[in-house]
């Protein structure tokens, strides 16, 4: 198969890292292909520290969004294109559309909605053999059936080192002491969330043994941010909401250590190099674990779990409760003596 392939990408930042996995797997096709991904405008940014990545076509619907009539009009848009083989991430039947409207002959995803007529290489999902996001997403760029040859390519975005010499400058972040990143947000949902304070006893403890101490977040994650750098000390930076994506891969390049929930940025700190300290509540890292040999995965197991809620069913947080800061700080201890 020649020509160049259109992946229709996943709608958060941390399926969208993984599946960058996908994107290094076509390139090592030969003859590699041309890789376009059709994805959501936040995600541009993104996309541009992928060296497989040709170009980002924007996905102008939101997440939710039906809107037949612009995916056959972005479809129609990509004939010329000339795409040999266009790959669907999401399980959805309006995932499809763009693809099928673009007339791309072979049109690669999993079973999923009824979209038998959308997609022409439809592929079984065997959760047992595939248990992994990133297995899913990378077995789509290898023959139907094939095994995975070990190991999965993990992630690697490119640093701008430009862009954090400014943000080092503006923010006015200091030098010297190594850094320790937290991100105590994860968009999916409170359950994925250790609790605040507990973030907080990690700053407070870190900055006493000379580290020094960033929080890094959305818009959303600011007033998070706010009560751990307030438990934390004033020497801790809250950097939510104050940076963009790029901003965040660029500072997470210049952290040491992460300590973060399983979320999107989880994901960017793996995918720069950064050593993962990640925490894990109603979420699984069988299913999506930092793509990284430098991590440190703390989840206890809970009998209630994994549950895949957004909030704990059960009212009372074990999961994330009973891991306490002291996890945490032990292994920061292995790593700096205080």
């Amino acid at each position: 198969m020649t020509g160049p392939v259109l992946v229709v990408g996943p709608a958060w930042v941390g399926d969208m890292v993984m599946a960058q996995s996908l994107y290094r797997t076509l390139a090592g096709r030969s003859p590699a292909p041309a890789v376009d991904v059709l994805a959501p405008g936040w995600s541009r940014p993104l996309l541009g520290r992928m060296p497989e990545v040709r170009n980002a076509v924007d996905m102008p619907l939101g997440h939710g969004e039906f809107g037949w009539a612009r995916r056959r009009a972005i479809g129609r848009g990509l004939r010329s294109a000339g795409y040999a083989q266009a790959i669907v991430l999401p399980r959805s039947f309006k995932s499809a559309l763009v693809p099928f409207h673009a007339g791309i002959p072979v049109r690669t995803g999993y079973r999923g909605e009824i979209r038998f007529w959308l997609l022409n290489d439809i592929r079984p999902l065997d959760k047992h053999r595939l248990p992994r996001t990133v297995d899913r997403y990378v077995a789509l760029g290898h023959r139907p059936g094939a095994p995975l040859p070990p190991p999965v390519p993990q992630p690697r975005l490119r640093i701008d080192e430009a862009n954090q010499e400014r943000l080092v400058a503006e923010l006015d972040l200091g030098s010297g002491a190594p850094v320790l990143a937290l991100m105590p947000g994860a968009e999916f949902g409170p359950a994925k969330c250790w609790p605040l304070e507990y973030f907080g006893t990690v700053a407070r403890e870190a900055l006493g043994c000379g580290w020094r101490v960033w929080i890094l977040g959305s818009g959303k994650d600011r007033p998070a941010g706010d009560i751990v750098a307030a438990a934390g000390g004033s020497a801790v930076r809250n950097l939510c909401g104050r940076t963009r994506l790029e901003d965040a891969v660029d500072l997470l390049g210049l952290a040491e250590v992460a300590v973060t929930n399983d979320s999107g940025l989880m994901h960017v700190a793996a995918a720069v190099g950064c050593r993962v300290i990640a925490i894990y509540g109603s979420t699984t890292p069988e299913y999506t674990p930092p793509l990284t040999e430098r991590k440190h995965v703390l989840w206890l197991r809970p009998d209630c779990g994994p549950c895949m809620q957004r909030t704990c069913p059960l009212g009372h947080l074990k999961c994330l409760r009973d891991l306490r800061p002291s996890q945490v700080t032990d292994i920061l201890a292995t790593l700096r003596e205080c």
